[in-house]
C-alpha cells in the first residue's frame, strides 16, 4: 500500500534532517562541498543510469551498503577482491552469489576520480548510492554524513556471522541490531528496505513449505517457482513486497499484517511480539516511516567509520592501494 502522504513526508523530513550542512560525530553533509563539488550530482545520475539498465539495482544498492555497514563498520570492505593470500568478504555465505552493484560503484569511483582524484572514498559512494537508489524508486530524500575512509582490511569471518538469517527470530535479530548500536526501532525500519528487491528461493523456501504463519495461498503461490527440493530452483527470485515491487512505500509493513512475505526474519517483525504495533504504526502513516527510515539509514552510515588518517582512499574500489 503506497504512502498517501507523499508531499507531506517532504516537509516532515526537512524538519528533521533540514537542507543545510550537518555534523554526525566525525561525519558532516558538506565533507566534500570545497573538494568535490560535483560529487552527488555525479553518484545520482549514474545511479539513475543503473536504475534504468536495471530496475533491480536501486534495492541492490541499498542491500550492498547495508551488508557493508555490519561488517567493521561502513568502510568498504565489502568491495575488496579476493586477491592472492587476502580473503576478502565477497564469498562469505550471507554474499557469494547475492550481493549485486559492485560493478555500479566501480563506475561511479571511475567518475569521481576523472572530476576529483584521490579525494572521495568508496564507502562515500556506497553510502551516496544507496541514499540514490532508495530516493530514486520512490523513498525519502536525505543530507548523507559523509568523510569516510575506505578499510585495508575485510573480515569473512563476521560477514559469515554478524549478518542477519533470512531465518533470524525476532530476539536474535534484535541482539544483532543492537551489537551494531541500532535500535529495534532501528531494525523495524530499515527491515522496510524490503519493499523493494528480491529474494532467491533458497532463503525463503523453508518460510512457504514449512511455517504455519503464512497466508495459505500466498505460500501456494510462491511454491509455483520454489520446488521443495533444494537445486535448480535455489536461485529462482520472487518480490520480496508483491503489491508494488518496484516501489519505495510503506507496502511491505502491510504485507506483515496479511502474512504475505516471503522471510521467516520479516514475518518476526508481526508475529505476536514487541515490534508489532510499530508494524502497524508504518503501515498507516507512510510519512513516519520515511521519517524513521532516513533516521535509521543515517544510524547505520555511522557504524564505525574510519575518519582522519585511518584507511585509504582508495584509487580502485576492490583492492587496497599499493604502498
Amino acid at each position: 500500500m503506497a504512502s498517501s502522504s507523499t508531499t507531506s513526508h517532504f516537509c516532515l523530513l526537512v524538519a528533521f534532517f533540514p537542507l543545510s550542512s550537518a555534523v554526525y560525530g566525525q561525519l558532516s553533509t558538506s565533507f566534500y562541498a570545497s573538494s568535490c563539488p560535483a560529487l552527488e550530482h555525479i553518484v545520482r545520475s549514474a545511479v539513475a543510469q543503473a536504475i534504468a539498465t536495471d530496475s533491480r539495482m536501486g534495492a541492490s544498492l541499498l542491500r550492498l551498503f547495508f551488508h557493508d555497514c555490519f561488517v567493521q563498520g561502513c568502510d568498504a570492505s565489502i568491495l575488496l577482491d579476493d586477491v592472492g593470500s587476502f580473503v576478502g568478504e565477497k564469498t562469505a555465505f550471507p554474499n557469494v552469489n547475492s550481493v549485486r552493484g559492485y560493478d555500479v560503484i566501480d563506475s561511479i569511483k571511475t567518475a569521481v576520480e576523472a572530476n576529483c582524484p584521490g579525494v572521495v572514498s568508496c564507502a562515500d559512494i556506497v553510502a551516496l548510492a544507496a541514499r540514490d537508489g532508495t530516493v530514486l524508486l520512490g523513498g525519502p530524500s536525505w543530507d548523507v554524513p559523509l568523510g569516510r575512509r575506505d578499510s585495508t582490511t575485510a573480515s569473512r569471518t563476521l560477514a559469515s556471522s554478524d549478518l542477519p538469517s533470512p531465518a533470524s527470530d525476532l530476539a536474535t535479530l534484535i541482539t544483532a541490531f543492537g551489537n551494531k548500536g541500532l535500535s529495534a526501532r532501528d531494525m523495524t525500519a530499515l527491515s522496510g528496505a524490503h519493499t523493494v528487491g528480491y529474494a532467491q528461493c533458497k532463503n525463503f523456501r523453508s518460510h512457504i513449505y514449512n511455517d504455519t504463519d503464512i497466508d495459505a495461498a500466498f505460500a501456494a503461490l510462491r511454491r509455483g517457482s520454489c520446488d521443495y527440493t533444494a537445486g535448480p530452483t535455489d536461485g529462482n527470485l520472487a518480490p520480496l513486497d508483491e503489491r508494488t515491487e518496484l516501489a519505495f512505500d510503506n507496502a511491505y509493513y502491510a504485507d506483515l499484517e496479511a502474512r504475505r512475505v516471503l522471510l521467516r526474519s520479516d514475518q518476526e517483525l508481526f508475529n505476536g511480539g514487541s515490534q508489532d504495533s510499530l508494524v502497524q504504526d508504518y503501515s498507516t502513516d507512510g510519512a513516519l516511516f520515511f521519517a524513521d527510515f532516513v533516521a535509521a539509514m543515517i544510524n547505520l552510515g555511522n557504524i564505525s567509520p574510519l575518519t582522519g588518517n585511518a584507511g585509504q582512499i582508495r584509487a580502485n574500489c576492490s583492492v587496497v592501494n599499493s604502498s
